[in-house]
């Protein structure tokens, strides 16, 4: 395993695969960040084509966990130097990086993925090889996937103690612009508005502001890179989420209540914690390689089932 960014998920990623036995290298622009995890026992480099040569000699399967903003170059190097390999990913969006594959690496044998998994430190030393434990991990199921292919990604995520979520593409990117990207810009507009009354009441913020402002103290270079990739899902929700509290507005200048959006999100987040009650239902009766198995893994993944497989 080949890990390319070797930042919170990926320096994460790294952990995992090395804690569990396995031949796991990484690779890190920032020496600082090379030297600390060097320094933790972990084989990292600040050499990308030497990286990416061991990678090409050992079929690695190699990981891009840097945002999607930077991934054009490591593609282009990738194709130069190890052209052959597995590429997947940890990046929050599916269809730009399969664009920027598609310019920078035609031909590359590529499954995309996704862990659920976060928290709003960056860097080296918030890296924790537990952080994907219980996780969701979508990994990217189109009607071209090769099954093999798709095993392995899919093994990366178990062995690091997620569940798989098979996933289109797109069908990803509207899904995490509502449950990820949307809350990140709520968050910091109820931060925003928070911070803007006076300090009293950020002396008297509790627990609903705490709690509804967490990813907000994510570094904004990194929110901005997963948001604005996703642009035209986010655009999408963005709007039906402003048209909600224009509603809400609406219906409390003009009869005193805001019954309508409240009574949506209780019944929505009711829904939720239904939903993740309990084990998961697991995806059953399809088997990678047989005729339409894509489609079927899509089918009950949209139903709220999962792959242990």
């Amino acid at each position: 395993m080949c890990v390319l960014g070797l930042g919170l998920i990926g320096g994460s990623l790294l952990r995992v695969l090395h804690d569990a036995g396995h031949s796991a290298f990484g690779y890190n622009r920032s020496s600082e960040t090379v030297d600390a995890a060097t320094a933790d026992g972990y084989d990292a480099s600040t050499d990308l084509v030497a990286t990416l040569r061991r990678a090409a000699e050992s079929d690695a399967t190699v990981v891009l966990a840097t945002p999607v903003t930077t991934i054009e170059p490591l593609l282009s190097a990738i194709a130069e130097h190890a052209p052959g390999v597995l590429i997947t990913d940890v990046i929050s969006v599916k269809q730009q990086v399969e664009k920027v594959i598609g310019a920078q690496h035609p031909g590359a044998r590529y499954v995309g993925g996704h862990p659920m998994a976060g928290t709003s430190r960056s860097g080296w030393s918030a890296t924790d090889p537990t952080l994907f434990t219980g996780a969701m991990w979508a990994v990217t199921t189109t009607d071209h996937t090769d099954a093999d292919d798709w095993r392995t990604v899919a093994s990366i995520a178990r062995l690091a103690g997620s569940l798989v979520v098979p996933v289109a593409p797109d069908a990803h990117d509207r899904a995490v612009a509502a449950i990820s990207h949307m809350p990140h810009l709520t968050a910091a507009a109820t931060a925003a508005v928070g911070a803007g009354e006076s300090d009293l009441a950020l002396r008297l913020a509790a627990g609903s502001f705490r709690d509804g402002t967490r990813v907000a103290g994510t570094a904004p270079a990194l929110q901005r890179a997963m948001i604005e990739a996703n642009g035209v899902a986010v655009l999408n929700v963005l709007s039906e989420t402003i048209d909600r509290l224009i509603a809400a507005r609406d219906e409390l200048r003009d009869h005193g209540t805001v019954e309508v959006l409240v009574d949506d999100g209780h019944r929505a987040r009711t829904a939720y914690e239904r939903l993740h009650a309990g084990d998961p239902e697991p995806i059953t009766g399809v088997t990678p390689g047989e005729p339409g198995w894509q489609e079927e893994m899509r089918r009950q993944a949209h139903a709220g089932r999962v792959w242990v497989g």
